[in-house]
């Protein structure tokens, strides 16, 4: 999930909304990296979903669900939201939870 998180937020620095949505190349590449955080999230134990609840978890693996299945209803605009503002701030907790050192990191 980091790697995605750090991966989408490098691709849109410098990137302003009207260059994200007229690029379709850059939009389906921040579509595929959020598509692998969400998978990724699916994969975390219910225990450290629980003991994490400032990961918006069932928001993550629900747009994933989106992404991969509901083709006709991406919307862009939200697209933009999650990979400009939701994943850095997603990047920014985890490299919190590893600064802690929590252990439920390598569980």
């Amino acid at each position: 999930m980091r790697e995605q998180a750090l991966r989408v937020t490098e691709l849109l620095q410098g990137v302003d909304h009207a260059n994200f949505l007229g690029d379709e190349n850059l939009r389906l590449i921040a579509e595929r990296r959020l598509e692998i955080i969400g998978e990724a999230a699916s994969h975390v134990s219910p225990e450290f979903r629980s003991a994490h609840p400032e990961i918006p978890w069932r928001q993550i693996i629900g747009q994933r669900n989106i992404l991969i299945h509901d083709y006709g209803q991406i919307i862009p605009e939200r697209v933009w939201e999650s990979a400009s503002r939701d994943a850095p701030e997603l990047l920014r907790v985890l490299d919190g939870l590893l600064k802690t050192g929590d252990q439920t990191l390598s569980e």
